[in-house]
C-alpha cells in the first residue's frame, strides 16, 4: 500500500505536477498537522503552481493573497463597507433613528468587506480552502509580525467584533522568491521546504507533463538549453515556468527540434531582460544549440 506522501505524489502527477518526494512528503505533513507550508526558491520554479494544482486536485477553492510592498491589514484581512455605512447613516436620520445603539451596527459584521485573510479562516465552504500567501518576501517586516497571530492559532482581531477563529483550518501555503530574509518567528510557525532548479531531464518531464503536444526531443533539447543558460551570469535566471513558455512558443510555431533560427526568434519567452538576450545572442549561439540538442537525443 502506498503512503500518504506516495499517494499524494501520484495524485499530484496525475494533476501534470512533478513533485519530489521531499516535497510530496512535506506538503503531506503540512496538510496532516494542518500547519502552514512555507515554499521558497527561485522565482518560477513551481511553488505558486503547487497551490493551484492542490486546490485543484482536491476540489476546493483557492483563496490567493498576492503580497506587495505596502500591503495592509485593509487590503488583505479585511475594510468596511464605506458607502454602505453612510446609505445606513442616511437610513437612519431619514426615520429619526440615529441612537448610539444603532450607530454600533455601522461596525457589525454585515457592513465587513472580507478579504483573501479574513474569507480564508472564516469560511463556510464544504471542504477548506486552500489560502496562498504568495512572495511574503514582498511584504514588509509590519505585515509579516500580523500574520503571526493567524499562522500560530488560525485566528485574527478585528477590535470593533473581537477575535474570530477558523472552525476548520484552511491549508495555507507561502511562497518567498528569498529577496529578503524572512522574520525567525513567522519561520517556527510553518513546515519549510525549499524548491530547486530541476535537472533537465526531471524539467523536461515537466514540461511534457504541461505542454500539450510538445515532442519529446523538443522538451529534452530546452530543458538541456535553460540548464546552460543558468550556468551564465544572467541577471534574471530563467524558471521552469519560462521553459514552459518557450517550448509553448516553440510548438506554436510547430518547431520540432531547436534550431539556432527558432532560438534567435523565441528567446524573449525565456529571458525576460535585454541585457540577458545581448548576452546570449553574443556567445555562440549555434553552438549552445548543438550543445542542447547533443545532450537532449
Amino acid at each position: 500500500m502506498a503512503s500518504r506522501a506516495e499517494q499524494l505524489q501520484e495524485d499530484l502527477v496525475k494533476n501534470s505536477y512533478l513533485a519530489d518526494r521531499g516535497l510530496a512528503t512535506v506538503l503531506s505533513i503540512a496538510m496532516t498537522l494542518h500547519k502552514p507550508l512555507l515554499l521558497e526558491g527561485e522565482a518560477g520554479v513551481g511553488k505558486t503552481q503547487l497551490a493551484k494544482t492542490l486546490a485543484e486536485m482536491t476540489g476546493v477553492r483557492l483563496i490567493r493573497l498576492q503580497c506587495y510592498e505596502g500591503i495592509d491589514v485593509a487590503h488583505a484581512l479585511y475594510d468596511w463597507n464605506y458607502a454602505r455605512q453612510m446609505l445606513h447613516i442616511r437610513t437612519l436620520e431619514a426615520g429619526h433613528a440615529a441612537d448610539p445603539g444603532r450607530v454600533d451596527e455601522l461596525f457589525s459584521a454585515e457592513f465587513l468587506v472580507r478579504r483573501p485573510l479574513l474569507d480564508a479562516i472564516e469560511n463556510d465552504d464544504p471542504e477548506p480552502p486552500v489560502l496562498l500567501i504568495d512572495e511574503i518576501d514582498r511584504a514588509d517586516d509590519e505585515f509579516e509580525a500580523f500574520l503571526l497571530e493567524l499562522l500560530s492559532d488560525f485566528q485574527v482581531t478585528i477590535p470593533e467584533i473581537g477575535t474570530i477563529r477558523a472552525r476548520r483550518r484552511p491549508a495555507v501555503i507561502m511562497t518567498s522568491n528569498r529577496t529578503r530574509e524572512l522574520n525567525d518567528a513567522l519561520k517556527r510557525r510553518c513546515l519549510y521546504h525549499w524548491i530547486d532548479h530541476p535537472s533537465p531531464e526531471r524539467e523536461a518531464a515537466i514540461v511534457r507533463a504541461r505542454v500539450e503536444g510538445a515532442s519529446e526531443p523538443l522538451a529534452r533539447q530546452a530543458a538541456s538549453f535553460v540548464a546552460a543558460l543558468r550556468e551564465m551570469d544572467l541577471s534574471r535566471t530563467p524558471g521552469v515556468a519560462e521553459t514552459i513558455d518557450w517550448v509553448e512558443s516553440l510548438s506554436a510555431l510547430e518547431e520540432p527540434a531547436l534550431t539556432p533560427e527558432a532560438v534567435e526568434m523565441t528567446l524573449g519567452a525565456v529571458l525576460k531582460e535585454r541585457e540577458d538576450m545581448e548576452l546570449v545572442r553574443d556567445c555562440d549561439l549555434a553552438a549552445l544549440v548543438a550543445a542542447a540538442r547533443d545532450e537532449g537525443d
